[in-house]
C-alpha cells in the first residue's frame, strides 16, 4: 500500500519535473516566445518565470530525490507477506485439506547372515 502511494507521487514529480524543464526559458533559444510571440514572459515578470521555475524545478527534484530513497529502501526491505501465488495459496488453503501424515512403518529385523557350516 506504502509502496503503490510512494511509486504514484513519484512518477507524478517525474512528469512535473518533465513539464517544468520544457517550459523554462532557454538562455539563448527563446523556447518560451513560441506561447505568445515573447508575451509569456510578461505573465510572471521579465525574471519572474525563470526564478518561479527553476525553484520549483529545484523542489520537484529534491522530492524526486528522496521517493527514489524512499522506493529503493522498500524494496529490499523483507516483508512477511508471501511473494509468489504458490505461498499465498498455501497459506490460504484450509488446514483440513492437508494430507494427515502417515503412521509410522515398524522397522523390520535386519536379515542375519547364514552361519558358515548352514547351508
Amino acid at each position: 500500500m506504502l509502496r503503490g502511494f510512494i511509486l504514484a507521487v513519484h512518477v507524478l514529480l517525474a512528469l512535473m519535473i518533465i513539464g517544468l524543464v520544457l517550459l523554462q526559458r532557454g538562455k539563448g533559444a527563446e523556447a518560451g516566445a513560441g506561447f505568445g510571440s515573447g508575451a509569456s514572459g510578461t505573465v510572471f515578470g521579465a525574471r519572474g518565470t525563470s526564478t518561479l521555475f527553476s525553484k520549483l524545478t529545484a523542489v520537484f527534484a529534491a522530492l524526486f530525490f528522496l521517493t527514489s530513497l524512499s522506493l529503493a529502501y522498500l524494496g529490499t526491505r523483507a516483508t512477511g507477506e508471501p511473494s509468489s501465488v504458490l505461498e499465498r495459496s498455501m497459506l490460504n488453503a484450509p488446514a483440513s485439506a492437508a494430507p494427515a501424515p502417515a503412521a509410522p512403518v515398524p522397522a523390520a529385523p535386519a536379515p542375519t547372515a547364514p552361519a558358515p557350516g548352514d547351508k
